[in-house]
């Protein structure tokens, strides 16, 4: 049962990195863009489903920083997709968007990443430990959001490139950190990129949201300066 579980979440998640590319380097409102962008959700619900199922056997087997890490992937991943759909699905209503929903989430995030940071420092783990703060940022951000809702026409834009690419990260770190090491493994050729595998899709993303917010959100002033 657990080995037909792992395979399902392998599908899935290869099915989840050629849709998010796709989807990525699609035209942006096109076709292609939004079946992919489809494609990519309901793949990426097989995968948090299987990793519900896959922290549970961690945990039962006494894997406990392996449990952790994979339930706190769950809380991170499961909010970013919510709100990559929630976005479009309320663009023209940002008071329900950040509804009751939105800020419970928050603060799942923010306990979720404390008890991490927390469980982190009692394993010496520094992963844990450094990637506890995402999900404490990101659920920061949620609740200062949530009080201070943006202003700007395209906020929904915004919440939506924000989400996908906080979706990207989790895609990314499971295939750099885990996929990867397994196929070169089966291979017979073992690589293992440690920490870079974690946090260089967080830095990746920090650079490609800086560039997608000046190509689809700067103000048009604001771009004819930059393309000059």
């Amino acid at each position: 049962m657990y080995r037909a579980i792992v395979t399902a979440h392998i599908a899935c998640g290869v099915i989840a990195l050629a849709t998010y590319w796709m989807a990525g380097l699609s035209k942006k409102g096109s076709p292609l863009h939004r079946g992919a962008g489809k494609a990519y959700l309901l793949s990426m619900i097989g995968v948090v489903a299987s990793s519900v199922v896959m922290a549970g056997f961690a945990f039962a087997r006494e894997m406990f920083v392996i449990a952790t890490f994979l339930a706190y992937l769950v809380v991170i991943t499961t909010t970013a997709m919510a709100l990559g759909w929630l976005a479009l699905r309320r663009k023209r209503d940002q008071a329900g968007y950040r509804g009751t929903g939105y800020r419970a989430a928050a603060v799942a995030n923010v306990a979720s990443g404390l008890a991490v940071f927390a469980f982190g420092i009692q394993q010496g783990d520094a992963l844990l430990m450094g990637f506890s703060w995402v999900g404490i940022i990101i659920g920061g951000q949620m609740l200062w959001r949530a009080w201070k809702p943006l202003a700007e026409a395209k906020w929904w834009l915004r919440e939506h490139i924000g989400a996908m690419l906080g979706c990207g990260v989790a895609t990314h770190i499971a295939f750099l950190g885990i996929g990867i090491r397994r196929l070169t493994d089966a291979l017979g050729v073992p690589v293992d990129l440690g920490l870079v595998a974690w946090f260089a899709p967080v830095a990746v993303s920090f650079l490609a949201g800086l560039w997608l917010e000046r190509k689809y959100l700067a103000k048009p002033a604001a771009r004819s300066l930059a393309a000059a």
